[in-house]
């Protein structure tokens, strides 16, 4: 049996498979300081939706210091030989062939993240776009073509993410909480925020909780003393923060309709 609040969320939350041209990435730290950080962009497309399929592509024997933290966040390296052994767009054709091969083939994957400023790719996105797919480019401000840029349903810019998030007022949990709580307050809040800040209306119970699960894997309300996810909901209302209200359309179940 199909519950209504779960239909609702599955026809809201976006499934991601993300192709990343790492070479393009690294050409744009070439002149800027700072270390590239994968989890600034794993951390911003979990509020996108779930993540399926992670790919990299590059010559990984002149990236090697990336590999740790690459294999760290479950990311498949894919070994591309040095241009002058294989020709000069080997690594954009593996990268293109792969995600239109999983276009094809696995149809309940919706939204394909295209993490480079290479205009090559433009040609990509337009077949994904006919294809019914959703395509949010991702790169670096200095080395990314406006044409791919503006031939993307959303892009990113990697630069954005090192600025703290557009600002969402949200509750800043006090001492009248119990520090055993605090720390499930901080990520449900954190989760409405992004939730609100993707423009999602309206936020199902479902989807805060979804949204928390990918930020933190782990997380389980019971930990924290909680019956059911709706009693946490409950209690973040009771305490002042969040305002409920329940659905008709979802069987009943809460809606979180803002902070307080």
């Amino acid at each position: 049996m199909e519950y209504p609040y779960l239909m609702a969320n599955r026809d809201t939350e976006r499934t991601l498979a993300v192709f990343i041209d790492f070479e393009n990435l690294a050409i744009g730290f070439k002149h800027r300081p700072g270390e590239f950080d994968i989890k600034k962009i794993q951390e911003r497309l979990l509020e996108k939706g779930k993540v399926i399929v992670k790919k990299a592509y590059a010559d990984w024997n002149e990236y090697h210091k990336y590999t740790h933290s690459l294999h760290e966040a479950a990311i498949e390296l894919i070994e591309i030989p040095k241009r002058s052994m294989t020709g000069k767009n080997s690594a954009d054709i593996r990268l293109a062939v792969d995600a239109m091969d999983l276009a094809w083939s696995k149809e309940h994957i919706d939204t394909f993240v295209v993490v480079s400023g290479d205009s090559d790719f433009t040609p990509l996105v337009s077949k994904l776009k006919e294809n019914g797919k959703h395509v949010i480019g991702l790169g670096m401000k200095q080395s990314t073509s406006d044409l791919l840029a503006n031939t993307c349903d959303e892009f990113i810019f990697y630069e954005d993410l090192e600025q703290p998030p557009p600002a969402t007022p949200s509750p800043s949990v006090d001492s009248g909480v119990p520090k055993d709580k605090r720390e499930v307050f901080d990520l449900l809040f954190e989760s409405i925020a992004a939730l609100l800040r993707e423009n999602r209306d309206p936020i199902f119970a479902s989807m805060v909780k979804d949204t928390m699960q990918r930020k933190r894997p782990s997380f389980n309300e019971t930990g924290y003393g909680y019956r059911s996810f709706s009693h946490l909901l409950e209690d973040a209302q009771k305490r002042g923060f969040i305002k409920l209200r329940r659905s008709r359309e979802a069987g009943g179940s809460y809606v979180v309709e803002g902070f307080v």
